[in-house]
């Protein structure tokens, strides 16, 4: 059953007009208790659809009864619009995020930045700034609703408490929230919404993030099974690069991601893919015990060590910002062609980086960089200008891959070498262009790889 809209007049928007949050309050605990009593009059389990079917009919009821007590003291009836605010806000109190649901429902930001409940930055998708409005009444309120969300999950429930002030939460619709409390003076909160799920490599050529030879080479690495480590700064767009090489997967393989957050999404485009088992790690919500892990947890790579009997084609380790790094060697090591994704200010220093999040598993240094060197075949770099590198009078930020770094194992004191197969000139705002091309990779032909376009291009020299 699909969910029900908000009801709302011709030429009227809800989301224009202010509402009295204490009244909004009032009204969302008389519906809770009559959704509850309703329910437990039914005695029969209901799903999500049904329950806001129903909870929206209580909630324009007493919205309704509001208005006419409101007349009958002599007060100014509520405008149909006005009506139609209230009715969204308490059904976003009590199905939704709160206050925070109209920003989230923006199809203009692509960053929602909370400093507690007052302070809000909302980042558009040309770049640009933009005050929000509060998001709770008080700080503690804020932390109530971040509470009910991480319980609430429509996967995994999350513990948030001074015990755990982290979370990190996939939002229903795909948004990925962080937040901190308790470890700061303020709740402190960022959405991150992603709004490039169903993208392609042509999609980035013509966005200016890669040129038609590198789309073409990404292809063909994707069609050989190489590894790949995507790098780039906090919102360069590392993960809608990865989507954009995953939809080169063919439709008829056998897809498995691993990821402590769902971000990739691939299992919400069922027409790009004909199998995606996804698994998303589970955070535990118990104390911390004597191995220092919360009771309940299940990590990846107990994920990963069960997936190996689900007759997989691809395994994808999505994110890798500490001891999952492990996970990745592991599924890169199996041979299935895996795309992570990791913070680095380059490629190179994605292999540090990577090395580092080793050591906090446990592993040497040593160990860590030999097996980094054995399993990942190409680090893919993608960089984010910033506004004192942006061009003058353009908020926009420019997003482009500059380097895609071959990486082999090495000999010397490193224990690596690496080779840039593609890097940008630093006189110009241009992505990436061919460089020098190992031998190995010429192979890639085979695969849709245009080589003689690589050729012509190389160091500059265009045809």
């Amino acid at each position: 059953m699909p969910e029900p809209s908000i009801p709302t007049l011709p030429g009227q928007c809800s989301d224009d007009v202010e509402v009295d949050w204490k009244v909004v309050g009032v009204l969302r605990q008389r519906a809770s208790e009559q959704i509850a009593a309703a329910t437990r009059a039914d005695d029969v389990a209901s799903d999500r659809a049904t329950q806001r079917q129903r909870g929206l009919a209580i909630v324009v009821d007493l919205v309704g009864a509001a208005n006419a007590d409101r007349v009958d003291a002599g007060l100014a009836a509520w405008s149909a619009g006005e009506q139609a605010a209230l009715v969204k806000a308490v059904m976003d109190q009590l199905f939704g995020l709160g206050r925070l649901q109209p920003l989230v429902d923006r199809d203009d930001i692509e960053n929602i930045e909370i400093d507690g409940c007052d302070n809000v930055r909302l980042q558009r998708l040309d770049g640009s700034y933009e005050n929000g409005p509060s998001v709770a009444t008080s700080n503690e309120e804020l932390i109530d609703l971040l509470q009910m969300l991480a319980s609430h999950g429509d996967s995994n429930a999350r513990a948030f408490s001074p015990a755990q002030p982290n979370l990190d939460l996939t939002l229903p619709g795909g948004a990925r929230l962080s937040a901190a409390a308790w470890v700061s003076t303020r709740p402190q909160i960022n959405i991150r919404l992603h709004r490039l799920v169903t993208v392609s490599l042509e999609d980035l050529v013509e966005a200016g993030e890669i040129t038609e030879n590198m789309a073409s080479f990404l292809r063909a690495v994707i069609g050989a099974r190489l590894n790949v480590v995507i790098t780039g700064a906090q919102g360069a767009g590392k993960t809608t690069l990865a989507r954009a090489m995953c939809a080169e997967i063919p439709y008829s393989e056998a897809i498995g991601t691993f990821e402590t957050e769902y971000e990739l999404m691939l299992h919400t485009m069922p027409g790009q893919h004909a199998m995606v088992r996804h698994y998303e790690a589970r955070p535990g919500t118990g104390e911390i015990g004597p191995d220092g892990r919360p009771a309940g947890e299940y990590g990846l790579a107990q994920l990963l060590y069960n997936s190996f009997r689900q007759n997989l084609s691809r395994q994808i380790v999505g994110e890798v910002r500490g001891a999952e790094v492990w996970t990745m060697v592991k599924t890169m090591e199996s041979g299935t062609g895996s795309i992570s994704t990791t913070h680095a200010a380059s490629a190179e220093a994605a292999i540090s980086k990577l090395v580092t999040c080793a050591m906090e598993a446990g592993v040497s240094p040593q160990l860590a960089t030999a097996k980094l060197a054995q399993t990942i075949d190409l680090i893919v770099h993608i960089d984010l200008d910033t506004p004192t590198t942006r061009a003058v009078g353009s908020p926009r930020p420019r997003r482009r891959v500059t380097e895609v770094l071959a990486v082999t194992p090495g000999e010397d004191a490193k224990g690596y070498a690496t080779e840039h197969v593609y890097l940008a000139n630093p006189d110009d705002n241009g992505p990436a262009r061919p460089k020098v091309l190992p031998h190995e990779y010429r192979r890639l032909t085979r695969f849709g790889f245009d080589l003689d376009g690589f050729l012509r291009d190389q160091d500059g020299r265009v045809a």
